[in-house]
């Protein structure tokens, strides 16, 4: 039998301090987050929420136990075993997460936030603690560079931060007489506002089954499709639209541009009341089937407007992402056809390909590309977004760092931002920014441009698994992961790169056999970083020899890396606590770490391998 515990015990937990929202007020936030897209859990999980919620509400908080939760809302039976079924403790898991991603993202302005506290399973409900005052209306993703989330401190300002003012002040100059430098004069030949990109021809999709309901299913998806590809700024699209809603055998035929060579069509069965959909891309010279898909569902089930909506997007990802269909098979260099006008197209191929590899050689070829296609074509938003990833990235991984001013960080902000006035509803352009200006020590504002960006395009995987990494590495790991897995599982085409950056988050959330074994899955041999977090997994893992073969790696591909060690770590925004881990798990390693370790830290250290009570991860092996 379950025995009653103080509050803020395993099962349990004090209710905040502070005014709190009325019943009317925490009720209408749960529709809300039940209501949302964001909120993508079971049902059972939904189950949950309610119960607890409602429980809390009517005054019966002390009831909210594992073993209620485990009958009343799991439907166990009255012999449930606590310590053998692990049901609640695991769905509590998964709804803290859920609940954390809805306010991450849809929720980031809610004034009422319903939280199910780590360690209890009775809901907090509180006002947000910026409610009411709009200078403060982003304060879940504002957060200094070192974690704190309160408002901005009265204090003198200390030593080091009149350093960091005046070493901002000088970088902001070397910003504004960049922007001030009179552009090259460009001919008229060389000034071309519109450069070809790679272009996809949709055709309407065919009625297969003859059955005239079937012709309103085939324009609804195919109307579905065209607003859900046209989201991706990096391909043009283009309609060839039937003559009337019913689409006959005949269609209008949009004249196909001299880049354009890929087709996507496809089909729409009905049987026994189910549908049959089918989709495939075409190589639009030589017709080759570069891939196929299919997609069953049921309109008895879902309405035909959620199943139209939900196949486009799963098309249109697989079909128009970053490493998706048409990025992973770039046109055949043909006699006659290399030019001037194919340059963007090769550029953008040259970018994605470098960025499964995030290799020197590849940074150089790609940088030289695209600065080629930004002076040609100096209104090409995409071509500036990517261009000022490889600027940053002469910072951020030393790959082909060009001496002299204007900086890296200067340059590659600069392009950013053109690229976000030239186009600001182009994801990839403000992917862009997110980065820059997370890397400039301004990570509140990266997330909110990060979220508007994946408002504007939720199916570009791209952005949303760049999204998650830097929402994990300001100290938000478990939404951020799950941000990361959603990519994952949208684009196994860029799966090394995921996979590292998870593993990253599981070693910082102290899951070190799952850390093992997503940093052995990933594949990232020439990206320095990959064995700097491999050393870290491995040597808490007590795996020496790998451990030093990571480290030794490491070092040859950066061996100044340690000599400025703080300033990597405040780079990247790491909080206290996240600081604190690394260090020390650089210092196991057998980095030559160079910082300023406090006494009660570096005690820690020695006293070694387990960090649980004080609030740092504990090492936990899962089976």
């Amino acid at each position: 039998m379950e025995q009653h515990r103080p509050r803020n015990c395993d099962d349990d937990s004090a209710a905040p301090s502070g005014p709190h929202p009325p019943e009317q007020e925490v009720r209408a936030q749960l529709d809300r987050i039940l209501a949302s897209a964001e909120f993508n859990v079971p049902a059972r999980v939904r189950q949950f929420l309610v119960y607890v919620v409602n429980e809390t509400l009517a005054g019966r908080a002390d009831r909210i136990k594992a073993y209620s939760v485990a009958v009343e809302v799991f439907g166990r039976d009255a012999n449930f075993d606590i310590q053998n079924d692990p049901v609640v403790r695991i769905e509590a898991g998964r709804l803290r997460r859920a609940l954390e991603r809805y306010y991450l993202l849809a929720g980031n302005s809610a004034a009422v936030l319903i939280e199910i506290p780590k360690g209890a399973y009775v809901p907090h409900f509180q006002w947000r603690q910026d409610h009411g005052d709009d200078a403060q209306s982003a304060a879940p993703l504002r957060a200094d560079r070192h974690g704190s989330d309160t408002a901005a401190s009265t204090k003198p300002s200390p030593p080091w931060l009149v350093g960091s003012l005046l070493a901002l002040t000088m970088l902001a100059a070397g910003y504004l007489a960049w922007l001030a430098t009179p552009p090259q004069p460009v001919t008229s030949a060389r000034a071309l506002s519109a450069p070809e990109a790679p272009s996809l021809s949709l055709k309407p999709f065919a009625n297969l089954s003859g059955q005239p309901e079937v012709n309103y299913y085939a324009a609804g998806l195919t109307e579905e499709l065209l607003a859900q590809l046209t989201r991706f700024k990096e391909l043009t699209v283009l309609a060839r639209e039937p003559p009337g809603p019913t689409a006959g055998a005949a269609t209008v035929e949009v004249p196909r541009p001299s880049g354009s060579r890929y087709v996507l069509e496809g089909g729409i069965r009905l049987s026994d009341g189910k549908l049959r959909i089918s989709a495939r891309v075409l190589d639009g010279e030589s017709a080759i089937v570069l891939w196929a898909g299919t997609y069953d569902a049921d309109p008895r089930d879902k309405p035909i407007v959620d199943i139209e909506t939900t196949i486009a997007a799963n098309v249109a990802t697989a079909v128009a992402q970053p490493y998706g269909v048409i990025f992973t098979n770039p046109p055949l260099v043909r006699p006659g056809k290399l030019g001037l006008a194919s340059l963007p197209q090769d550029c953008s191929y040259r970018f994605y390909h470098y960025r499964t590899v995030i290799d020197a050689s590849e940074h150089a070829q790609a940088r030289e590309c695209l600065e080629q296609v930004t002076e040609r074509y100096p209104q090409h938003a995409t071509s500036w977004a990517m261009l000022s990833y490889l600027y940053l990235d002469e910072e951020r991984f030393k790959l082909n760092r060009r001496a002299g001013p204007p900086t890296p960080i200067v340059r590659a902000r600069a392009a950013a931002e053109r690229a976000a006035r030239l186009a600001p509803e182009n994801v990839r352009a403000l992917q862009a920014l997110m980065t820059v200006l997370y890397f400039s020590g301004e990570p509140a504002e990266a997330l909110r441009i990060g979220a508007q960006a994946r408002a504007l395009n939720p199916n570009d995987t791209e952005l949303l698994g760049e999204f998650g990494a830097w929402v994990a590495q300001s100290g938000n790991w478990g939404p951020g992961a799950s941000l990361i897995e959603e990519a994952m599982a949208k684009n196994p085409g860029h799966s090394s790169y995921y996979t590292g950056l998870l593993a990253l988050a599981a070693y910082m959330q102290g899951e070190d056999a799952r850390a093992v074994d997503l940093i052995k899955r990933a594949n990232l041999q020439r990206f320095s970083i990959y064995h700097f977090v491999a050393a870290l997994i491995f040597a808490r893992r007590g795996m020496g020899h790998e451990a030093a073969q990571a480290r030794a790696e490491f070092l040859k591909l950066r061996p100044g890396f340690f000599a400025n060690f703080d300033g990597e770590l405040d780079q990247r925004n790491f909080n206290t606590r996240d600081r604190a881990i690394l260090i020390r798990g650089a210092i196991q390693a057998g980095f030559p770490v160079r910082t300023q370790l406090s006494a009660w830290d570096a005690q820690r250290h020695a006293a070694a391998s387990t960090f649980g009570p004080d609030g740092d991860p504990a090492p936990r092996s899962q089976p």
